[in-house]
This record gives C-alpha cells, structure tokens and sequence, in this order.
C-alpha cells in the first residue's frame, strides 16, 4: 500500500475501530467506519469466522465503492465444543453483560481446570467487491474463564478471560497491553505486514 487510501471498516464498533487505527497507523490509509456511510448490517450468515468476515466486508465494499477491512472474532470454550464461537456476540441476545451471565450459567459447575479458552480474530482486507484475493489474517489468545468478571477495561467478554501468565483477565489490562497481546492485535499485526507489501 503506497498511496494513501480511505478504507472503510465494515464495523460500527468505536472500539474496534480505535483500535485498529492505533494498529494500522503507520499505514497510508484513513481508516473509517461504516456507520459514516450508512452502510447497513449484514446478516452474519456464514458458518465459520472468515466466510463473515468476507461477507460484511464485501457489503461495505460494494455500499462505498471502497476498499474495507471486516472482522469476525468471538470466543471459544473448549468444554463447549467451541462454543459461543461464530455467535460470541448474540450468545444471549442481551448485549455484553447478558452474554457473559450466559456464559458463567453454563460453566457453573465446570472446575478451573476444564474451562480453557481462546479469543479467535480473522481479519479481512478487500480491495473492492469482487477482490478475488482476499487478504485473509488470523490471530487467537488463550485463556481460561474466570468464576466471575474482573476488571474494568475492555468489552464483551473481558472480564471473564484469564490470561494465566499474567495472573489478570483481559478487562484488567491497559488498552495499550491489550492491544500488544490480544487476538486482534495478532491478526492486525499480520494484516499491517501484508498491506505494507500490497500495491
């Protein structure tokens, strides 16, 4: 990526959005969300992290006529088969703090040491609707998950994800550290490689 560019950020989360900006700013490009536009939301139909990633990228593209980034990202329980996965985000259907009382219910009886976790993240970049070489990132962040939220920072499910090594959970970190370690950071770190090389 040499000359500079506006992408849109198939997303209306401002905390993605900062985020990714903080990441991507060496970069060439003014990174804006898709509420700018009023692009409208998609339906996450896909059945995997990368097919609704290239969907929401793919509606923003084709809204804009510009290039867009799109992320599809949840969390993964082992004991539960993977579990709420693709529908991190809808797992209740009452936003953040009823998704993570859903979470807690269903691990209530579950001990410390089969609750083993990871946040997945799969960034996508298309350079316009039918982009047939969809640059395609992944990152993930292992963990477990807590008895009950700690922390303040963060959103979603932060509260409950323990990160062993550093004897906190996600929402108890600064967004700069977050921003070093967490699968997002990861995927957007691969993505910054892969843009800095693209034409």
């Amino acid at each position: 990526m040499t000359e500079h560019a506006t992408v849109v950020l198939a997303s209306g989360n401002v905390g993605k959005l900062a985020e990714l900006q903080r990441i991507l700013s060496s970069l060439p490009m003014t990174l804006v969300s898709q509420s700018e536009f009023q692009v409208p939301e998609v339906a996450e139909t896909g059945l995997t992290f990368v097919e609704n990633a290239l969907l929401k990228a793919r509606a923003a593209c084709q809204h804009t006529g510009l290039p867009a980034i799109a992320d599809d990202s949840g969390l993964e329980v082992d004991y539960l088969g993977g579990e709420p996965g693709i529908h991190s985000a809808r797992y209740s259907g009452e936003g953040d703090a009823g998704n993570n009382r859903r979470l807690l219910t269903e691990l209530a009886d579950v001990p410390a040491s089969q609750r083993s976790a990871r946040f997945q993240c799969i960034l996508v970049y298309l350079r316009h609707t039918h982009d047939p070489v969809p640059v395609i990132c992944q990152g993930s962040w292992e963990g477990e998950i807590l008895f009950e939220p700690r922390g303040q920072n963060g959103f979603g499910y932060d509260p409950l994800f323990y990160i062993p090594a550093l004897n906190c959970s996600s929402a108890e970190l600064d967004s700069d550290r977050k921003n070093e370690l967490s699968h997002r950071a990861i995927a957007s770190a691969k993505l910054l490689e892969a843009l800095r090389g693209a034409p």
